[in-house]
């Protein structure tokens, strides 16, 4: 077989972003990217170490510890009658949280020396200025009068730490570092005590490190990243705590009302967000609602907006003014499966047995051009693991479930101001999961008549025009079809 084309090295050169010209023939790596990939949904961060105790050593970076100096033990401020179970909670949370944002998927992979040369594949992360011991690197050849390796980088300096007299150790605190030994055993001792240190402050950048031995060139790459600090919602004890029910009404208080009475038939105590850019605005009445008036015709995305940025819970589930809650219609459901698929953002259910949803499809194009989207209806790519009836996809119907966090880094375009049913998830493409689900079932009221509202949601040619002009600058499209 020639290794040189298997599809799993092709993935291994994707990745890393440049052509290592080496074949992997041992099955090593390959053995283990199959797994990490068959893994499916949210492989466990040691799923790598577990399976595969033998792939080499696994050398921690330098970290300094948190100093508890001048500051507050944040566990001290929970009461104490309510710590054990805040923190049960926290944990899960935090565990969700690192397999939404791929945190789990770092677990190192080192190349096996079948080239003699063994690094970290996938590279590594540090924070930006500061020092770390480079894992894993080693030599595996045979024998020779003497063996010599370089290194070199661009955004930051090498040394090894701890050169003894007599060493032959070269660039020291440089870009470019060669070391020899005539002791492969010796050189692998001084390869272990590498270090890489940034001398670039950047919140997110990378470096490549170029390693090399006689003929054999391996590249790797190193994530300089500023650790960011977790964001979590603590879903507390019930659905109250877990989600937020929000909407955005217009000259609709009728149907509004409806909706909210709805609501409180099965959800007495949950809060309701309204977000209102009616005309001339109605006092909006009842228990645990915010109603939040709007200057006048701001349009729907605004009030999304709005909406989405005054919720404090893990989760809100969007509905429109002139739904209505039924039997069927079990906020819990949406809950229990986005728990279970943490990677989930979105989850949308039907309106009136109608499971409206889409998929795009899109082309960068050319950088003088720009790309190519067309929105599929009743498109979909593969359904959801373990749970019948859902389907992945990249857009859904105006009733879903989304994860607070996820849809603010989104955001919704108050430049569109009426129909708009598909942009939000065009912003979105790349960076949401979106799903939709049978069953999770919603009502839509009997349409009433109301012409100074339809005058204002019906989108003219002139409206047409401009959201296209607009794609075409903010989206970098070429072509667009809804």
């Amino acid at each position: 077989m020639n290794c040189c084309h298997h599809p799993m090295l092709k993935y291994f050169l994707l990745l890393l972003g440049t052509a290592l010209g080496i074949c992997f023939i041992q099955m090593g790596a390959l053995n283990i990217m199959k797994s990490v990939i068959a893994y499916g949904f949210s492989p466990h961060p040691d799923f790598i170490k577990r399976n595969y105790p033998n792939i080499g050593p696994f050398l921690s970076t330098n970290r300094s510890s948190c100093s508890s100096k001048g500051a507050a033990l944040t566990r001290h401020h929970v009461p104490k009658k309510m710590l054990n179970d805040t923190l049960k909670r926290r944990a899960e949370e935090y565990r969700q949280h690192q397999l939404r944002m791929g945190t789990n998927l770092n677990s190192l992979i080192l190349a096996p020396a079948n080239s003699p040369l063994q690094f970290p594949i996938t590279g590594f992360t540090i924070p930006p200025l500061t020092k770390s011991v480079i894992p894993g690197l080693a030599l595996q050849a045979q024998k020779r009068q003497v063996y010599k390796v370089s290194l070199s980088v661009k955004s930051g300096v090498l040394s090894v730490e701890d050169v003894l007299d007599g060493q032959q150790v070269d660039g020291q605190g440089q870009s470019e570092l060669s070391i020899s030994s005539s002791s492969i055993t010796q050189l692998n001792d001084l390869l272990s005590r590498v270090t890489y240190t940034s001398t670039i402050y950047h919140v997110k950048t990378k470096d490549l490190v170029h390693f090399s031995f006689e003929d054999y060139e391996a590249i790797f790459p190193i994530v300089i990243k500023r650790p960011s600090v977790p964001v979590l919602y603590d879903p507390g004890t019930d659905i109250n705590s877990q989600v937020t029910i929000i909407t955005k009404t217009f000259l609709r208080y009728k149907e509004l009302n409806v909706l909210i009475k709805s609501i409180r038939k099965f959800y007495p105590n949950i809060k309701i967000i309204v977000a209102d850019d009616s005309l001339k605005p109605e006092h909006v009445s009842g228990n645990n609602i915010e109603h939040y008036i709007m200057p006048p015709a701001q349009g729907w995305f605004a009030g999304r907006n709005l909406a989405v940025s005054q919720v404090t819970t893990k989760y809100f589930l969007w509905v429109d003014d002139d739904f209505v809650f039924l039997d069927e219609t079990r906020i819990e459901s949406f809950v229990e499966i986005m728990e279970a698929v943490p990677e989930l953002d979105i989850l949308g259910g039907e309106v009136s047995g109608n499971q409206y949803y889409f998929s795009f499809e899109y082309d960068e194009g050319d950088e003088v051009e720009g790309g190519c989207l067309s929105r599929l209806k009743g498109g979909f790519h593969q359904p959801l693991p373990h749970f019948d009836g859902c389907i992945l996809v990249d857009g859904v119907v105006n009733y879903f479930l989304g994860l607070t966090d996820a849809v603010r880094r989104v955001g919704f375009d108050p430049f569109l101001k009426r129909v708009g049913h598909s942009e939000f998830f065009m912003d979105g493409l790349g960076q949401l999961l979106v799903a939709s689900c049978k069953g999770l079932s919603i009502g839509h009221q009997k349409h009433r008549s109301r012409g100074k509202y339809y005058s204002f949601r019906t989108q003219k040619k002139a409206d047409a025009r401009r959201k296209v002009t607009h794609h075409f600058f903010k989206n970098y499209l070429n072509y667009i079809k809804f």
